[in-house]
């Protein structure tokens, strides 16, 4: 699927800042995004507060696929990078939107200790040619459903 630059790339936390508002007042509509690859569907959830913010969430990796805000004359931008459907984000490496997990950064080498034990994780990058676990690795959060 071809790259939809936005404008700002944003995390999910920026978005989920006006949940409370949002669903106070206009609520949250939910549609389905899209299917995953054994075919279970991935709802996506749209919030949508009084001043015409709106966020648009799927349950895929608790992921920002879009945030709208109003401009000084009240016209609506999407300020975030990332792709137009689901099947853009099943092959995303760049985390944009993500809710990265357990870890935000790298792990060099892929290991740590703790309380005197080594614990190795898998790597999925590689800075200079140092591993590291990157963002929760191969699997992190932005790859989860349920």
């Amino acid at each position: 699927p071809a790259m939809n630059y936005r404008l700002f790339p944003l995390t999910a936390a920026a978005a989920l800042s006006f949940v409370n508002a949002a669903l106070a007042e206009k609520g949250v509509e939910t549609a389905e995004y899209g299917k995953m690859p054994d075919g279970k569907p991935v709802k996506l959830f749209t919030l949508t507060n009084s001043s015409g913010m709106e966020a648009k969430i799927t349950e895929y990796g608790a992921i920002l696929v879009s945030l709208k805000v109003p401009d000084r004359d009240g016209k609506l931008a999407d300020v975030t990078h990332g792709y137009d459907d689901l099947k853009g984000w099943l092959t995303n490496t760049s985390y944009f939107g993500a809710s990265v997990g357990r870890f935000g950064n790298r792990i060099a080498n892929g290991k740590f200790k703790l309380d005197g034990k080594e614990y190795k994780l898998a790597t999925n990058n590689d800075p200079g040619g140092i591993p590291c676990h990157l963002h929760g690795g191969i699997k992190g959060f932005d790859k989860a459903l349920e």
